[in-house]
This record gives structure tokens, C-alpha cells and sequence, in this order.
């Protein structure tokens, strides 16, 4: 059996590369330099530019792997992104804000390669899961020059929405049971502090105190019954963005727990598809 088709081309071909060195850091006790990669999936389109997402994993701030999530990424950016998987500094490297500077460096290098990677440097949006969505809610909240630090100074880090996923907002809020509970915690490793015990230093972690009214649009997912970060943290962000009068929405995911299927499903990432498509037109 022979048979020829015509097919009409109407979308570009889609190309991963994986290992892309953004930055450099310390390393080894501070004796070595190693360097921060990304995985981005981009279109070979010369005809028009695409809005990037910046993807961040969770992992406590203890672990975290950027190709973990490739099979969903590449279908969003199937649907007409640039995606782009960035690695930061875990726990254990550097405490606070070195993760934030990390992801911070991704968007700059991002920005300054826009052409490559066929990216409008108009239209940024950030999203992550747990410890990533903490960087997600911070990448898009905090705006203080000493969190950008490294190469391409001469382009703004700044994002036009974010998506953060069951974000730790307060960390100083978390329900401890005492000083040394908190002090064996993820958030007080990340922060290299005990967060019970040094509020103040806590607070410059937190999402909530960076909240004002010209924070880009977010739309943030929690599920409701979340072991790991409470459903009041997803609120708590929530409600401190809609006090200062910001384009803001809260998917309350119902039954859910932490990173649980419910956020992997279509209907979710329908959601997330409309939501960039809305806010990075």
C-alpha cells in the first residue's frame, strides 16, 4: 500500500538542550568554581519571538533535579513557550539568598541570549513547586539590586507573572514544636538560622514581605489538605497580594496534598496554559 500526503506546516519545530551553562559559583569549601545549568526547550522559528517560563524544582532547598519535570514542560511549550529548567545552589552549598541570586542569574542570562533561543525579553513568567515555588513567589517579589549579583548586569531579571506551586510564604509562621525542631528543619538549613530564633533574618526569606502593588499578576496552587506546607501558606501569599490591590488568584486544589497527582493532571496544566497565555500576551 503507497500513499502521499500534503502537509500543511503550521507549527516550528520544537529542539531540548540540556547542560546549558548559565553561571558560575563557589564551590568545595569555596576552592573551586563549578558551573549552574538549564534545560530549555525553544522553537525553530525565525518568523516571531515566544514568552519564556522559567521553571524552578522543589526539593526542601535540600535537593533538586531540573530535568525531573521535562515530559510536562516540553507539552507547555508545545502550546507556544520557551521553557526553561534552571538549576540553583541547594542548602547545603550556600544558605540564602544564593538560591534566589541563582535563579535571579537564569532570567538575566535568559534575557541576554533572547535571540538565540527565539525569547521575547518583554515577557517572562516564572513557576515552581514547594522550595521552587518559594523561589518562584521571590523571583517575582523581590526587587533588591543586592540579589542580582554576576554576569549580565545590563538585563533586568524582572518577570511578568508568576505560578508558584504550594510556596512556603512565612516560614516564621510554620507550626514548630519547639526551637529544636525548628533548628533541624529545611527552611532553618536554608536559611542557615534557626527561623525561630532569628525572626528578623527569617522575614528577608519570605515572600510576604516583598508584597507590593506593582507585583507582576501570580495565580498560585495549593491543595488543600498539604502535610508538608500548609494550605494557609498558599493563603497567606494570596491574601497579603490581594491587600495590596495585585492581579492575584488562588487555586485551592481540593484534597491534595503535597506534590500530589492532582498537579500533574491535564485539567491543571490547562489551567497553567491559560493563565501564562492571559498574562504574557
Amino acid at each position: 500500500m503507497r500513499e502521499t500526503v500534503r502537509i500543511e506546516v503550521t507549527q516550528p519545530n520544537w529542539t531540548a538542550c540540556t547542560g546549558v551553562a548559565f553561571s558560575q559559583v563557589d564551590s568545595w569549601f569555596g576552592h573551586t568554581r563549578r558551573d549552574l545549568k538549564l534545560d530549555i526547550i525553544y522553537p525553530e522559528d525565525p518568523e516571531r519571538v515566544y514568552p519564556c517560563i522559567v521553571w524552578i524544582c522543589g526539593g526542601a532547598w535540600l535537593t533538586m533535579d531540573r530535568s525531573a519535570h521535562l515530559p510536562y514542560l516540553a507539552q507547555l511549550a508545545r502550546s507556544g513557550f520557551v521553557v526553561a529548567s534552571v538549576e540553583y545552589r541547594t542548602s547545603n552549598e550556600a544558605h540564602f539568598p544564593a538560591q534566589l541570586i541563582d535563579v535571579k542569574s537564569a532570567v538575566r542570562y535568559l534575557r541576554a541570549h533572547a535571540e538565540r533561543y527565539r525569547i521575547d525579553p518583554e515577557r517572562f513568567g516564572v513557576m515552581g513547586e514547594s522550595a521552587g515555588g518559594h523561589l518562584t513567589a521571590m523571583a517575582a517579589l523581590a526587587d533588591d539590586p543586592a540579589f542580582d549579583v554576576g554576569e549580565y548586569l545590563e538585563y533586568s531579571s524582572k518577570v511578568q507573572a508568576a505560578c508558584p506551586w504550594y510556596p512556603p510564604a512565612d516560614v516564621t509562621s510554620f507550626p514548630y514544636d519547639s526551637p529544636v525542631i525548628a533548628a533541624a528543619s529545611p527552611e532553618s538549613l536554608m536559611l542557615g538560622k534557626n527561623v525561630m530564633l532569628s525572626r528578623e533574618e527569617a522575614m528577608k526569606a519570605c515572600p510576604v514581605s516583598y508584597v507590593t502593588k506593582d507585583a507582576p499578576a501570580f495565580m498560585i496552587l495549593h491543595g488543600t489538605e498539604d502535610h508538608t506546607v500548609p494550605f494557609s501558606q498558599g493563603e497567606a501569599l494570596h491574601d497579603s497580594l490581594e491587600a495590596a490591590g495585585c492581579d492575584v488568584r488562588l487555586v485551592a486544589i481540593e484534597g491534595a496534598d503535597h506534590a500530589d497527582r492532582q498537579f500533574f493532571q491535564e485539567e491543571t496544566w490547562q489551567r497553567i496554559r491559560t493563565f501564562f497565555k492571559e498574562k504574557l500576551k
